[in-house]
């Protein structure tokens, strides 16, 4: 294949270009925020679970305090219908004893369900400022991921435009090569990364191997239109003044 060395030197400026695409391709896969992101979505999965595990016990205790002050006002009413039945005259000696025995029987349970209830609220005081304390964690955890997905969003819309632009440069700069030189070119770029690039002190730019002395010689007895090609990893070698030929 020949082409004109002045157009065989602008496969480097292509080559420049699509290493700059390359390199935003690889970067948006890569991103430093979409491992931050994907953390701080366990984190906040786990401050979730937290939050749930500690209203769930909120509201296990509200039931629990609920049910003993329902029971507490049941003895008390028994315990005030039983005064009244007593002050009312109208029960005789054996009922009375035994409305007696009762009312004191009515007192001790309702002053064991006070301390329970009283021991009750006091366990729900705590988890009350647990569920405080959980709300403001995943609150914390949410403005985290919030701020993750931010600056990963602006990353990749940067990433967008140099890819938008050096794409559309791209395709100008195609239009200025020989069918056979671009499809050449582009086929090895899809095969290896790289499709051009400069011999430089006698190595070649794309795999960093040096030419040996009959590679040297091969690339020496080209003619300066000959598409030569790295022996090593098949790239098209640009020859220039630095090429220490």
């Amino acid at each position: 294949m020949k082409a004109d060395p002045a157009v065989q030197r602008r496969l480097l400026d292509l080559a420049q270009v699509d290493a700059e695409l390359a390199r935003v391709t690889h970067r948006r896969r890569t991103l430093p925020e979409i491992a931050e992101i994907a953390e701080a979505e366990q984190l906040v999965r786990a401050k979730q679970d937290a939050l749930v595990a500690v209203e769930t016990t909120l509201g296990d205790l509200d039931r629990d305090v609920k049910r003993q002050e329902t029971e507490i006002d049941q003895v008390r009413a028994r315990g005030e219908r039983d005064r009244k039945l007593m002050q009312s005259g109208s029960v005789g000696a054996k009922q009375l004893t035994d409305l007696e025995h009762e009312l004191a029987t009515l007192q001790r349970r309702q002053g064991i369900l006070e301390d329970d209830l009283l021991e009750l609220m006091e366990r729900r005081e705590a988890v009350e400022a647990d569920v405080s304390f959980a709300r403001v964690e995943l609150a914390k955890a949410g403005e985290k991921l919030q701020d993750a997905q931010g600056r990963r969003d602006a990353a990749l819309a940067d990433l967008e435009a140099t890819e938008t632009r050096r794409t559309a440069d791209r395709s100008v700069m195609a239009k200025g090569f020989p069918d056979d030189l671009l499809k050449a070119y582009d086929r090895q770029r899809e095969q290896r990364g790289i499709g051009a690039a400069l011999i430089q002190s006698r190595r070649c730019g794309a795999c960093r191997i040096e030419l040996d002395r009959s590679a040297v010689s091969k690339v020496k007895e080209a003619a300066a239109d000959e598409v030569v090609r790295c022996e090593e990893c098949g790239a098209i070698l640009v020859r220039t003044s630095e090429s220490g030929l």
